[in-house]
């Protein structure tokens, strides 16, 4: 059945290390093209010029002397450069979807539960650098307790990341955090376990992609509400 598109929607993969978060994307972008939809495909941190800059700091396995907080701003700084160039335009479109591999709910994950930030002070950035727009469908990829081999996966790549060679420890914690907020909010969270082949994983997120697009057929044309930078007033997706 094709739903008709009023406006853009704005689906998050999140995830720990290795879990396949790639795959999944670009599997997700076939589907919805399959379905009409117009795909931008995007990425925290650096979806952007300015961003792609930021990432390099972040990831290089050289700084390792960067402080928690010095962190969390640098992520701010991306996602507040990302919604506004990126993000934004694109789901002002109708017809259009907008899909992110990371979020604010990374942020919430390895940044709060990671590195022990308090979950209200990154609750306030991340409202404020995203004027209050949130994914409308989080799909979480989880590998369960086995997290060693999602960091032996993702260090295969043979591209050092500061991020992925922490401690077992922090990606743990990590992983509880992933969990955490999918019990907070259960409606937009969705924890999709990862099996193989690809295709199995895939066919559990196309299930909640399906109820989306159905749900998606009463939302109004209008998402942002004309999002300007400064107006941070959007609309809200009838329930």
């Amino acid at each position: 059945m094709d739903y008709f598109m009023k406006r853009g929607i704005f689906i998050s993969i999140e995830g720990g290390e290795g879990t396949g978060k790639t795959t999944q994307t670009g599997l997700i972008r076939d589907y919805l093209q399959a379905r009409g939809y117009s795909v931008l495909l995007t990425f925290e941190p650096g979806g952007t010029r300015i961003g792609r800059s930021i990432r390099k700091i972040l990831l290089d396995p050289s700084n390792k002397e960067i402080d928690a907080y010095t962190e969390l701003f640098l992520y701010m700084a991306d996602r507040a450069q990302h919604i506004r160039q990126v993000v934004i335009p694109a789901l002002n479109k109708k017809g259009r979807a907008v899909v992110t591999d990371r979020f604010t709910d990374a942020t919430v994950a390895y940044q709060g539960f990671g590195r022990g930030i308090s979950a209200s002070l990154i609750d306030v950035l991340n409202r404020s650098v995203t004027a209050g727009i949130r994914p409308d469908l989080t799909i979480c990829l989880d590998l369960g307790p086995d997290i060693k081999s999602g960091l032996l996966r993702a260090k295969s790549k043979n591209i050092r990341d500061r991020i992925e060679e922490e401690r077992i420890s922090f990606h743990r914690k990590v992983r509880n955090g992933y969990l955490s907020l999918a019990r907070r909010e259960p409606g937009r969270i969705k924890i999709v376990k990862v099996v193989s082949p690809a295709e199995r994983t895939f066919a559990m997120i196309k299930k909640h992609i399906d109820k989306l697009l159905k749900k998606s057929a009463g939302w109004p044309v209008s998402r942002l509400a004309c999002y300007k930078p400064g107006n941070r007033k959007t609309s809200k997706p009838a329930n």
